[in-house]
């Protein structure tokens, strides 16, 4: 665990020292003020933030794989990733540890908007729900710990960050155009099974404060699933 902790606030360090890290972050704050003052603080709208969520979960298709693109593409572009996999820390630990930095930045990055149930509590006219608030947010950490998880697979395999970056875009994207175009046109029988990957159908029921047991397994088995073969990834590398 202290090698994982270790591993993690090295990343944390690494991505706040870099401009890429504060660039990200900074997009990332202006858009969600957007957001929330175009939509959620409009006369008559509910005293809601489903309209902040939804969009913030859009806006982490991108985020997300620019996070993620440096993870093991600089460390396989700058030579550094033999002996990182060839230290005592086991490659699972290095994994996780790096994983859980990336998690950590998008947590900072989120961390500032939290002002907004605050402000919306100010200037709405009822109260504000704080557990559909809780929901909201449950779902962006969901959401980008699974697009975390292929962007750090896709990361295995290239010592670009550009190409990593693209890479796990192009996978994103595709798999929201199975889950909706694709899927309204499929075959009945394998239409539900397509629609099921939708990632913002699930992210649009935490926005409204639902909390469903298949959309907590789906996120957290596809997450476990992308860091599993990225492990692979690791030890299929080692050994070439």
């Amino acid at each position: 665990m202290r090698a994982l902790a270790a591993i993690a606030g090295r990343e944390v360090g690494a991505m706040l020292r870099t401009p890429v890290g504060w660039v990200v972050a900074a997009l990332y704050a202006l858009l969600t003020a957007t957001v929330f003052a175009m939509q959620t603080l409009a006369p008559g709208e509910p005293a809601s933030l489903r309209s902040f969520f939804s969009p913030a979960s859009w806006l982490l298709l991108v985020v997300a794989p620019a996070v993620s693109m440096r993870l093991f593409s600089e460390e396989l572009r700058s030579g550094s990733i033999e002996p990182l996999l060839t230290t005592p820390v086991p490659r699972l630990a290095v994994l996780l540890g790096k994983f859980a930095g990336a998690a950590a930045f998008i947590a900072c990055m989120l961390a500032p908007t939290l002002a907004f149930p605050a402000l919306l509590a100010l200037v709405a006219d009822g109260p504000i729900d704080p557990g559909a608030v809780l929901c909201g947010y449950l779902g962006l950490l969901l959401v980008a710990a699974f697009y975390l998880g292929v962007g750090v697979l896709v990361s295995t395999m290239t010592d670009s960050q550009v190409l990593a970056f693209l890479a796990t875009l192009i996978a994103l994207v595709l798999l929201m155009v199975l889950a909706g175009p694709v899927a309204a046109r499929a075959p009945v029988r394998l239409a539900p099974a397509l629609a099921a990957l939708s990632v913002q159908d699930r992210a649009s029921d935490f926005a409204r404060g639902v909390v469903e047991t298949r959309h907590l397994l789906f996120f957290l088995g596809a997450t476990g699933w992308t860091l599993a073969l990225a492990w692979l990834s690791l030890v299929w590398r080692e050994g070439r």
